[in-house]
């Protein structure tokens, strides 16, 4: 194997550690994100929870944040899907 090779779990915790530095925004507002799948063409899938389900605000928290966490922190990344995105 190469040493260079991004395993499966190294990239779902650096996706978590990444959303780990905006989460204590959403919880603030009673809200949360999940990951839901990371696909084998590095799609990354997440899930708003809690009281960011349905915010009229969703959009703005997820291309000024949680979208530029995620790229900043783990640039293999590829695209960002939100399943519930108002």
């Amino acid at each position: 194997m190469n040493t260079t090779e991004v395993t499966a779990d190294d990239l779902k915790d650096r996706v978590e550690a990444s959303l780990d530095n905006i989460r204590p925004y959403l919880e603030a507002d009673g809200g949360n994100i999940k990951v839901l799948e990371i696909t084998a063409d590095k799609m990354l899938k997440l899930e708003f929870i809690g009281n960011c389900n349905g915010c009229p605000m969703s959009t703005m928290t997820f291309k000024a944040g949680v979208e530029e966490a995620v790229k900043r922190l783990v640039p293999e990344i590829k695209g960002i899907l939100v399943t519930n995105l108002s």
